[in-house]
């Protein structure tokens, strides 16, 4: 298993992670396994936003004896009332669940305090300048937790809170398909039976918050890698091609700032098929190839950062190199954080000796050497 920094925090990750949410199907003794062949295989952190007391409780006592082994993503604002789950803002509901998973996990600190499901603008404003942030933040001084973070799906709300200076680190959902689609504040319209066939690439709000946040050293962990399970199946995905659990993780973890995705596991199989990414070889990660041949929503033009280029015959890391003219390209000046790191290569744009067999390679048709050259003037 591979580590990565999360952001700022200090925090190593395991790049594939445990997305609980599945757990909610299972009894104790099954959760007890699936917890167990995570921790076996070196998956170190887990996400838990559900309230239902069961689950809780099962996954503490699932990671009962080895709490330190593990990085938890608790939500603050998941509640559990009248038998059904329920997002609140309502401190007087928000404190008791909270306090009560960490009572059920076993635990008095939650690694990653989670503002939970922030989907609106207006809400985002609202919560950052009122009671909700303030009490997050005395848990924090508290050591109750140790970094606030926050989950949404919209990427306009995403980069709020990377550009807040408040918040440490961000939930969000990545995965081919959703990475097209324009910010929403209504979740239903990442799962649409099919999208508008005029998309195509990665939408800028997308490509720039990724950017935004690794420029500010916000990391993100991941959710929805899979899109629900929609993109294994050509009948149901948008691309009209079927990609497997490898790819899809490649394509997150080859977003700038994302250091982990959260996987659902409903057994320990699943758990096999994420971890195996972690052992594949380029051939298997390889979901450029068939997003480029796919009868629809092409990214064309447009560097995705697959690695496909490579080799190159000067052993310049183009993938590299475009991301960091890319985040260098966002700001008036040349951050001096992103040219030292452009610096420290072993070669860069200027080595280019304009060969283009890497252009030959491209799936999307990005005009690589060209690339290059502007790199090279770019960091001087």
């Amino acid at each position: 298993m591979r580590y990565r920094e999360l952001g700022k925090t200090g925090l190593k990750v395991s790049e594939i992670g445990l997305g609980a949410e599945w757990l909610e199907r299972h009894n104790k003794e099954e959760i007890k396994g699936v917890v167990a062949h995570c921790e076996e295989l070196g998956i170190n952190i887990l996400d838990c936003w559900m309230s239902e007391p069961n689950v809780r409780s099962n996954i503490g006592a699932a990671i009962k004896g080895s709490r330190e082994k593990w990085i938890i993503q608790g939500h603050f604002g998941s509640t559990w009332q009248d038998g059904q789950y329920v997002k609140t803002r309502e401190l007087d509901k928000a404190i008791p669940a909270f306090d009560d998973l960490l009572k059920r996990l076993d635990t008095d600190y939650i690694d990653l305090g989670m503002i939970h499901f922030v989907d609106q603008e207006k809400e985002f404003r609202q919560i950052m300048d009122g009671e909700f942030y303030a009490c997050a933040k005395e848990y924090k001084d508290k050591g109750i937790i140790r970094h606030i973070g926050m989950s949404t799906h919209n990427p306009a709300v995403a980069k709020m809170a990377a550009e807040s200076g408040k918040i440490e680190m961000i939930l969000f959902s990545i995965n081919p398909a959703f990475d097209m689609l324009p910010a929403s504040e209504n979740i239903d319209d990442y799962f649409k039976e099919s999208y508008d066939e005029k998309l195509g690439g990665i939408a800028p709000e997308r490509a720039e918050l990724y950017k935004i946040c690794e420029q500010n050293g916000v990391g993100i962990t991941v959710m929805k890698g899979y899109a629900g399970g929609r993109l294994f199946s050509a009948e149901a995905s948008p691309f009209g091609v079927a990609l497997t659990p490898v790819q899809c993780l490649h394509y997150a973890l080859t977003r700038p700032a994302v250091a982990s995705v959260l996987v659902g596991y409903d057994t320990t199989q699943h758990v096999d098929e994420a971890v195996a990414y972690e052992t594949a070889s380029e051939e298997e990660k390889d979901y450029a190839t068939v997003l480029a041949k796919a009868p629809a929503h092409a990214y064309y033009g447009q560097c995705t950062y697959c690695g496909h280029c490579a080799p190159c015959p000067v052993e310049i890391d183009i993938a590299m190199v475009n991301k960091l003219y890319d985040l260098a390209v966002m700001q008036p000046e040349v951050p001096a954080t992103v040219k030292a790191h452009y610096e420290d290569l072993s070669a860069n744009g200027k080595d280019c000796v304009a060969c283009q067999s890497c252009e030959e390679r491209c799936p999307f048709g990005v005009e690589v050497a060209k690339r290059m050259q502007k790199a090279a003037e770019l960091f001087g």
